[in-house]
């Protein structure tokens, strides 16, 4: 990932890439968020493991990490003789776009004060005067 935000602008980016973006998502999270896209039923974390080619602990790491971000849900299913286990499927992908929109504009406004903050700082200082006379 670029530094600069100038890099970024420059860097030919794909959708998927708002993953890494906007949460430091890794490779790993990328596969298994693809994993859980590409099928039609919600998968167990074994069966995630299985489709990343992962061990099992390092697939839960990243079910873990795309959770927190909101990427995909958890559901428990249960058995009928009691007991039960947890499926995950990907969150619908309005939602995901929703809080990435937000979290943007949370961002520029940010951004926005900073920017203002700066200028505040710096005018009407020798550093203004001297570009004016560049």
């Amino acid at each position: 990932m670029p530094d600069s935000m100038s890099e970024q602008l420059q860097q030919d980016m794909e959708c998927e890439g708002l993953l890494e973006c906007f949460h430091g998502l890794k490779q790993l999270d990328r596969d298994v968020f693809q994993a859980l896209v590409s099928t039609d039923e919600p998968l167990t974390v074994d069966e995630v493991a299985d489709a990343v080619d992962r061990e099992r602990s390092t697939a839960y790491r990243a079910v873990q990490r795309l959770l927190q971000s909101g990427f995909i849900q958890k559901e428990q299913v249960n058995y009928d003789q009691g007991g039960y286990y947890h499926v995950y499927k990907p969150t619908d992908p309005d939602k995901i776009a929703d809080d990435m929109q937000r979290m943007l504009n949370d961002w520029y406004a940010k951004m926005g004060q900073l920017i203002q903050e700066f200028e505040t700082k710096y005018e009407g200082t020798d550093v203004a005067a001297s570009s004016a006379e560049s």
